[in-house]
């Protein structure tokens, strides 16, 4: 197998686990190169205190066969931004894959890569998919031709485990399956708002109105 060079795109404030969940696994790849990318070199702040050091910069990166966009309280900030977006573009233009985790299925949308497809993101976003032209699949992952996209957050772990199976086979999924430990078995039920209890969704989804509202300013300026 030759080089297969996988780009995570990073931008301030994105949320940390929809890059890093990815990152671990699927680093562990086989002849997997992984770019981490931004506009310079500079840190890179996340959204809980810790900052990410790019490997590349958007001038600099090779042709990705796998770009990876994570989303993030950031991700309104990096769709308004052209040279995020016109990057994004230009490599999704040669890539095998075009993935999100989270929210940052609205950057691909913004870079007008999602228009007739079908797209999950984070729950509390699912609305504003038609915005971008796409159509909300309810899914942990779904693959629509070489369009991949996660739910929240911690999909993002399934959904690299998906990846790994596409790109190197099942076996090779399995073995950084259980090289990680990745057996989840979670205290709560309350991963989703189809089996959380009515009274915490009701107190956790006001929390994305205000946010849903950014980035309609964004995509319907």
């Amino acid at each position: 197998m030759t080089t297969f060079n996988i780009g995570f795109v990073i931008f301030p404030n994105l949320t940390q686990l929809d890059f890093t969940g990815p990152l671990q696994v699927l680093s562990r790849l086989p002849e997997g190169q992984i770019h981490i990318i931004a506009k310079s070199l500079d840190p890179v702040p996340s959204d809980c205190g810790v900052s990410l050091l790019p490997t590349t910069t958007f001038a600099d990166c090779p042709r990705l066969d796998l770009i990876c966009v994570p989303g993030g309280a950031g991700v309104v900030g990096a769709m308004a931004d052209r040279e995020t977006i016109d990057f994004v573009r230009k490599q999704a233009a040669g890539a095998r894959y075009v993935t999100s985790v989270c929210t940052g299925a609205f950057v691909l949308g913004a870079a007008g890569l999602l228009k007739g497809r079908r797209v999950t993101t984070h729950w509390g976003y699912t609305e504003l998919l038609p915005l971008v032209g796409a159509t909300f699949e309810k899914a942990r992952v779904v693959k629509d031709g070489n369009v991949i996209t996660a739910a929240g957050v911690a999909s993002g772990i399934d959904f690299a485990l998906h990846m790994a199976a596409e790109i190197a086979g099942e076996d090779t999924a399995h073995a950084i399956q259980l090289a990680i430990e990745y057996d989840p078995a979670p205290p709560f039920a309350s991963g989703h708002p189809d089996r959380a209890p009515a009274s915490i969704t009701a107190t956790v989804a006001p929390r994305y109105a205000k946010a849903r509202e950014a980035y309609r300013t964004v995509l319907q300026p």
